[in-house]
């Protein structure tokens, strides 16, 4: 078994001690953040980590209705160019903690005298030392290249505090299955791994919308990085406005389903894809989860497809060539 399945079957556990142990932080951030009011919410990451943003911009916008902004972290590096910042709280994401970019944006806010927020793995980082507030992710040891535990720690963090902003009884309940919903992903691995012949191929479109536009991304991204497949993510809103036309017969799609308001569009792509004799393959939440939380069990589902495909092709998933487990940008 590669590191990188055996490190996907430890999420269940990974999971439940989060929901544990960062409640209390989570409460503290959000005390924090209604405290010092701010007008909306900066976060800057970067690979998988930025995934995880775009999922807390829909997350916290839909529940929290706060206006989140993606950081382009070469303003504060390269180009020594940085925002105003006034009346953000900054929030940097990143697995390890040693992205010097991230790192850079959050010395800033603070310079500037914002609220900062670590959300790493590593609680003596560069990046938590920064921040002024930290939730460690409490995923223990990542040895793969690829993130997996990691990742779903993320957006797990990330839904602690967004129930901390905005308690609800029915989120905070089905924050407590999340472990259960990722055992029950990880049991349909049999489903899984029959679609991994049809992505044998050196292309692939992996489609999403609303709370899974950011699962999208992160399949694509598993799929490059331990099969080299060149996946390309899209909405299907933004998928329809053009990048349609490069569809033909026996292209692969994924399409990642978490139901919710945007099933219907879901459906129609897959009908007017398969219309045109694409391979349409679909990755769908069965785990009873509202959709703000599907992304959880639906990105260990695209782990467990890129898992396969990277076999079926020959690869080890644990190296991918030419990158390494920690990358520093700048």
């Amino acid at each position: 078994m590669s590191t990188f399945r055996k490190e996907i079957g430890e999420q269940p556990a990974v999971a439940a001690r989060l929901i544990e142990q960062g409640v209390s932080v989570a409460a503290e951030i959000a005390r924090r953040v209604q405290q010092s009011s701010p007008r909306g919410i900066a976060i800057a990451a970067r690979g998988s980590s930025d995934n995880a943003a775009l999922y807390a911009k829909y997350l916290f916008g839909i529940r929290n209705r706060y206006l989140v902004a993606l950081a382009a972290p070469s303003l504060f590096t390269h180009y020594a160019r940085p925002p105003r910042l006034d009346g953000q709280c900054v929030i940097g994401i990143s697995q390890s903690g040693q992205s010097p970019d991230v790192v850079a944006v959050i010395e800033e806010a603070r310079r500037q005298g914002c609220l900062t927020i670590a959300i790493t793995n590593v609680g003596e980082s560069t990046l938590a030392r920064a921040a002024e507030l930290v939730l460690p992710l409490e995923a223990g040891d990542e040895m793969s290249v690829p993130a997996s535990k990691t990742y779903t720690s993320s957006l797990v963090a990330l839904a602690l505090i967004s129930q901390a902003l905005d308690r609800d009884a029915e989120f905070g309940s089905a924050l407590a299955r999340v472990p259960e919903a990722i055992a029950k992903a990880l049991a349909s691995e049999d489903e899984v791994a029959v679609l991994a012949p049809a992505l044998i191929s050196t292309r692939a479109i992996v489609l999403g919308r609303g709370f899974n536009f950011s699962t999208a991304e992160e399949v694509a991204l598993k799929l490059s990085e331990t099969s080299y497949v060149l996946a390309r993510a899209w909405s299907v809103a933004d998928f329809e406005h053009g990048p349609i036309a490069v569809v033909e017969a026996g292209l692969p799609v994924v399409v990642v389903d978490g139901g919710g308001l945007v099933a219907r569009d879901l459906e129609s792509i897959r009908q007017r894809l398969e219309a045109k004799g694409c391979q349409v393959l679909l990755l769908a939440d069965r785990s009873g989860l509202p959709q703000e939380l599907t992304p959880i069990p639906l990105a260990v589902l695209g782990q467990l497809l890129a898992h396969h495909v990277a076999v079926a092709r020959g690869i080890d998933p644990d190296r991918p060539r030419t990158i390494q487990k920690v990358t520093r940008t700048w």
